[in-house]
């Protein structure tokens, strides 16, 4: 297992704690055990989904979070009467999980679904007007000139 030591690089940065906490977690890999397994795809400009294959969960099994830029999906079977079934193979996983996903600034989980075993969660990228970019208008030198004596007075 490969440690990094980011303490360097706090050092000389200012204001980006969440970045190196991010990058922490995701270099653990004790804590990823591949259970369930899941997709990350882009399907828009502005538009992601994560599915989730959730064999043998219901919705009422599956909880979904967002708390401060971290979506937590976590799945809990309930109960089961014991000797209900009695099993000769058990291949169908149904143990509790819980995995975590770091969501970039501005990402917004609109809509979860679950259909055939997989679990679709919906994200978008709401970007507010003050960060969009915008176009500034270029005047002459003429123009400027006007502009900074009417900021002087």
């Amino acid at each position: 297992m490969r440690t990094y030591d980011f303490s360097p690089l706090l050092r000389a940065t200012v204001g980006f704690d969440r970045m190196m906490n991010m990058l922490d977690q995701n270099g653990r890999l004790d804590e990823d055990n591949g259970y369930p397994p899941y997709n990350i795809e882009k399907t828009g400009d502005d538009t992601y989904r994560i599915t989730m294959a959730v064999a043998g969960f219901s919705d009422d099994d599956l909880k979904i979070e967002v708390v401060e830029g971290s979506l937590t999906i976590e799945g809990r079977k309930q109960k089961e009467e014991n000797g209900a079934q009695k099993f000769l193979h058990r291949g169908i996983a149904t143990r509790a999980f819980r995995r975590s996903f770091q969501l970039a600034d501005h990402i917004k989980v609109v809509g979860a679904q679950l259909e055939n075993g997989l679990l679709h969660v919906a994200l978008e990228r709401e970007v507010p007007e003050e960060k969009k970019p915008r176009q500034i208008n270029i005047r002459s030198i003429n123009d400027n000139a006007n502009i900074l004596e009417n900021a002087a007075e």
